[in-house]
């Protein structure tokens, strides 16, 4: 038997859509999971949602500009539980990305390593994984209510 306490709270659950690895779906991909969170009245801190938003869209772009060859359609996942948010973009490209060391002088190619400092500055964790079709999911998980002072420090990251 499942008591009150024990129960999901209405916004706790799984999403996934799928779009096209093209540049028109970085904005969408962002705007939609604003929307669900808006939507589902997830209880995100302010702060976390800016930085899941800005997440999204570099995982988005990232699997649009070096997957899009290989995997002409991305997935992205989000996963809701009572304390934390996850979110993950999958593609069919097997190369599997790492995060740049800082260097001021490029303009660009920046993108893993701001997630890895924001997923770091909210007490998340991040990682990438091989799917069992030879492509890749990146995934981030954060508190809800920012640095989590219970939640799990991971080692060093993948990305």
């Amino acid at each position: 038997m499942v008591t009150r306490e024990d129960a999901p709270a209405g916004y706790e659950g799984v999403w996934r859509f799928t779009a096209p690895a093209a540049d028109a779906s970085v904005p969408e991909a962002r705007h939609a999971v604003r929307d669900l969170l808006d939507r589902q009245g997830v209880p995100v801190h302010d702060d976390v949602a800016q930085g899941l938003l800005l997440i999204v869209s570099e995982l988005v772009t990232n699997a649009v500009r070096h997957a899009a060859l290989l995997s002409p359609q991305l997935a992205v996942e989000v996963a809701i539980g009572a304390e934390w948010i996850k979110v993950s973009v999958e593609d069919n490209h097997p190369y599997r990305p790492k995060a740049l060391e800082r260097d001021y002088a490029q303009t660009g190619g920046r993108g893993l390593l701001l997630v890895r400092e924001i997923t770091a500055e909210a007490g998340g964790m991040c990682d990438v994984e091989h799917t069992t079709g030879g492509g890749k999911v990146i995934w981030v998980a954060l508190p809800l209510a920012g640095a989590a002072v219970t939640s799990p420090r991971p080692g060093p990251s993948a990305l």
